[in-house]
This record gives C-alpha cells, structure tokens and sequence, in this order.
C-alpha cells in the first residue's frame, strides 16, 4: 500500500516550512509568488491532497452540508439536489446527499451519520410523520432547513409549495373539462404533501357544489410507477370507474397511465390524467402528461441559501444574526393532451 503524502513531505521537496505550505493552501495571497510556486510545484509532483478532516479539526468548521431526501429515484428530487449543489458550490461548500427511501428508521439513521460527521447544516425532507427524528436531531446543535414542508410546530427555516393551491389547481382543471368525479391516486398518508393535496382537490369539488364523495381515493404505500400501476389496476376494476383521476405525482400518474394503455383504455378520452410535479418525463410521455409543476430547483437552491445564511460567520451573518422563515412558492398547471378530452 502507497504510503499518504503528507504536508511536512511538501515542506521539505519544496525547501520551506510546514507554515508556508499551510498559506499556500489556505492563504495564497500571503505567499510571495516565486515561492507559491514552488510549493504548488511539489504539490502536484508528490500528488498531495490535503485531509478534509484534520483541516474540519483545526477550524471548527465543516465545508460539507447534507440532504437527505424521500426518494432519489424521483426526478423531482433530483432536481431540488441540482439546486441545492448549485448553492453550496458557489459558497465552497459540497453537498452529501442521501435518501431515506420514504422509511423514518433510514431518516433516523442518516441524521446520525450527519451529526457524527459534524456537517455544516442539514437540507432535510422529512420521512417521519411523527417529528421524533426532529426532535432527537435537534439536540445536535446542527441548523437544519426543511425542504418541501412547511416548519409547523418548529421554529427551523422552510422552503415548501402551496400543496393546497396545486390540488386545487389540478381537480379544478378536470372539472373545468367537464368531469363529475375524480380518482385521486395519493400515496402514504402520513406525509404532509399527499394529505395537503388532497384538501386541495375536496376544495376544488366544493367551488363546484360537489361532495366529498366525488373524490375516490386511491391510496398506495409508495411514490412510485409501480405503485401507480397497481393503483391503475384498482382503478379499473371499480364498477362506478371515475372518468379523470388525479395523482399525488408524476411516477404514480405515468403507472395508471402505462396500466390504462395495457388495458386498451384511451388516455383522454375514456379516462383524463393530472400527475405533480413536472417532471422532465411527463412530457415525454407517450401521451404527454399534465402535471401540477413545482419549482424544484428554486427550492432547493432557496434551502440552501438559508442554511448557509444561518451558518454563516461574521457580521450580518451567523445563528445570531438569522431570522428563522418559512418561503411558501406556488405552484403552476402546465396542461398536456393527457387531460384534453372531447368531453
């Protein structure tokens, strides 16, 4: 096994101190120039690399920052990563990202990780309904921003989507297409998202006079095109079958919408479809998809914005200095052929 450069080797290839090598690396500017080159020289001929951990020792301080997510196989959190990356690169940081696949014990054991890797802050869509993994994260002292959820009942920065206002948006588009009733696809009912959709849509049917029961949902214990498959299969098996159905998101709406095309049922025609989201697939879909578009990278470059405002030394910046608050973005209807019927 090849034995670790270290700073003391740099030292002596380049013929200065320990010291001078640490401002070159640190403090460049400080270092006159015939020297810096010198050392960056023997840097690149030893093929030194500086420990992040021992320089996270010295300063106090971690140039990493965490994001821990529901699903990293949605496209949708994908993009919320590109725009935290985006945030933390500009400001020298790197980002950790992690996924908790939707489950409270994986949550549970990535905030520990965080905490024992002592990032700089978490970005943290939370997987556990019950706010237990908050709480027992919180007494790490370590700022964390929730991303996609509102901070009810905490005093932590958030950056979310009127979930309210996107179901609204999509059951009032099909009964503006002329449906009476509508299927909603949902998923695992403790997240907050999937139960703020749904009051969305029931305000929806409301506006229009109609009841509660005109809503026929769904549920399914994932967010994914699997889950949306098995719940286009329900669907097709009810005897009073809805003629629109809205979906919690874009990988359940395109499994009813690969489920109706197995089944020869047309797509909009005989059934209307509206997934979340907006994910880059919806339209390239076989029959493009409407979707209830959030602004993914906007939200998770605002997140980390506010984790590295909070994190941040020096006047104007820091714990003491931060204003916890709660960014609420709206959400936006881009409708596609899957939801414009003759009807």
């Amino acid at each position: 096994m090849a034995q670790s450069v270290g700073i003391k080797d740099v030292a002596r290839v380049a013929g200065v101190s320990v010291g001078t090598v640490s401002n070159v690396i640190n403090r460049p500017d400080t270092v006159a120039t015939e020297t810096r080159a010198r050392v960056l020289s023997a840097i690149d001929r030893l093929g030194y690399v500086r420990s992040e951990s021992a320089r996270q020792l010295r300063a106090g301080r971690s140039r990493i920052m965490g994001l821990l997510v529901l699903d990293m196989g949605n496209p949708f959190f994908v993009d919320v990563a590109r725009g935290a990356e985006r945030a933390a690169r500009q400001a020298g940081l790197g980002v950790m990202v992690c996924n908790s696949a939707e489950s409270a014990g994986e949550e549970a054991e990535y905030l520990s990780l965080f905490a024992e890797q002592r990032v700089r802050g978490v970005l943290l869509t939370p997987a556990d309904a019950t706010g237990r993994n908050i709480a027992a994260f919180r007494r790490h002292g370590i700022p964390f921003v929730l991303v996609d959820r509102v901070s009810e009942g905490t005093t932590e920065c958030s950056v979310s989507v009127d979930d309210v206002a996107g179901g609204a948006l999509a059951v009032r588009h099909l009964l503006d297409a002329g449906h009476r009733c509508v299927a909603y696809v949902s998923g695992p009912p403790g997240l907050t998202q999937i139960r703020d959709r749904r009051t969305g849509a029931l305000s929806a049917l409301a506006e229009a006079g109609l009841g509660p029961d005109r809503l026929r949902e769904l549920p399914t214990e994932r967010l994914d095109v699997a889950a949306g498959r098995d719940a286009g299969a329900r669907l097709l098996g009810l005897a009073d079958r809805p003629t629109a159905v809205f979906c919690a998101n874009d990988l359940l709406a395109l499994g009813v919408l690969q489920a109706m095309y197995a089944a020869g049922v047309n797509v909009p025609d005989d059934l209307a479809i509206v997934g979340y989201d907006d994910i880059e697939f919806a339209a390239a879909a076989a029959v493009p998809l409407t979707s209830v578009r959030q602004p993914a990278v906007t939200m998770g470059a605002l997140a980390a914005d506010m984790l590295l405002e909070e994190t941040e030394e020096g006047p104007g910046g820091g714990a003491g200095a931060h204003e916890h608050r709660r960014v609420v973005l709206q959400p936006e209807l881009v409708v596609r052929r899957s939801s414009l019927s003759s009807r």
